[in-house]
């Protein structure tokens, strides 16, 4: 059997991450010299000491998130003494999550996966004028019914299916009230609770056009190498090797459904019963708990956790 590496998404985020491992390991302290030469800005320290509110900006946050993962994968690669691939058959990320898994098999070099969610992270908030979008989630939902809801909702606006991270966890974005309109709905269709999200977009639906069109032009002018292991894209649910196909659906993934879900099944059908989420959090780890409990699941942060991993491979 198999065992996947999975990354996560915007929220996981804390300050203090990376304190420990950077401290414990010389491959960490290198992987996030590298990002802060990449980004000219000094990140580590804001993962460290803060303050919250600029780590939680969507341009600071993703390079965080991919710089903390990647420095847990170097360190499990040295430390280790394997080969990327001797270690997992599989790579997949949530959201900005899919360019950490990229950057870990090699697709895409560190600077330039920093670079790109740098400026990922300033499109996609500069796509929307504040106020104009939301986000809300929908529990105990199934998938179709959150199409159903959205489409009834919609009334000319915009609001689509964000993201299905299973076990009835739908979210939902678009134009502010089309949102709200959704959650009002969902609760009258017996959706056992719908809430707005305290977002600062609305990420992952049509209205992210522009930052789709600007992660076009800068994936343009990187280079993207076959990954060791294949990455299970978001947008399709399914594996990919493809430098090619690989950008488009970067691009895509802007303004689609990230298909966590069917990620995690898909994996599953490939043969993977045990997922390593590796990075900050354990967010992928319990969403794993609702999808399917015959898979095992693992998140790997710490040093302590980098060392029991160790054993294990």
């Amino acid at each position: 059997m198999g065992r996947a590496f999975v990354f996560p998404g915007q929220g996981s985020q804390a300050v203090g991450m990376g304190r420990e491992v950077a401290a414990a390991f010389a491959a960490a302290r290198e992987v996030f010299q590298e990002v802060d030469e990449a980004l000219k800005q000094n990140l580590l320290r804001l993962m460290q000491e803060g303050p919250e509110d600029e780590l939680t900006l969507t341009e600071n946050a993703q390079p965080a998130l991919m710089a903390m993962s990647l420095a847990a994968v170097r360190v499990i690669e040295k430390e280790g003494g394997k080969a990327f691939a001797q270690v997992c058959t599989y790579v997949a990320g949530h959201s900005l999550g899919e360019y950490s898994a990229l950057a870990a098999a090699g697709a895409v070099t560190l600077a330039d996966a920093a670079r790109l969610l740098k400026l990922r992270g300033q499109a996609m908030q500069k796509a929307v004028p504040v106020g104009t979008g939301a986000m809300a989630a929908l529990l105990g939902a199934e998938v179709e019914q959150a199409v159903e809801v959205c489409e009834a909702a919609a009334q000319g606006e915009v609001v689509e299916v964000a993201n299905d991270n299973g076990g009835g966890q739908v979210v939902v974005s678009g134009h502010k009230d089309a949102v709200a309109r959704a959650v009002e709905l969902a609760k009258s269709r017996g959706i056992r609770r719908a809430m707005m999200l305290s977002v600062s977009a609305p990420f992952h639906c049509a209205l992210m056009r522009p930052a789709a069109d600007a992660m076009a032009e800068a994936l343009d002018r990187v280079t993207l190498a076959p990954p060791r292991v294949p990455v299970i894209a978001n947008v399709t649910a399914d594996e990919t090797s493809d430098p090619a196909q690989i950008r488009k659906l970067l691009v895509q993934q802007v303004t689609s459904r990230v298909r966590w879900r069917e990620c995690v099944l898909a994996m599953k059908a490939k043969g993977v019963d045990t997922q390593v989420e590796v990075g900050t959090g354990k967010v992928l780890t319990g969403m794993l708990k609702r999808i399917d409990k015959d898979i095992a699941g693992i998140a790997v942060g710490t040093p302590a956790d980098i060392e029991a991993f160790l054993k294990t491979v």
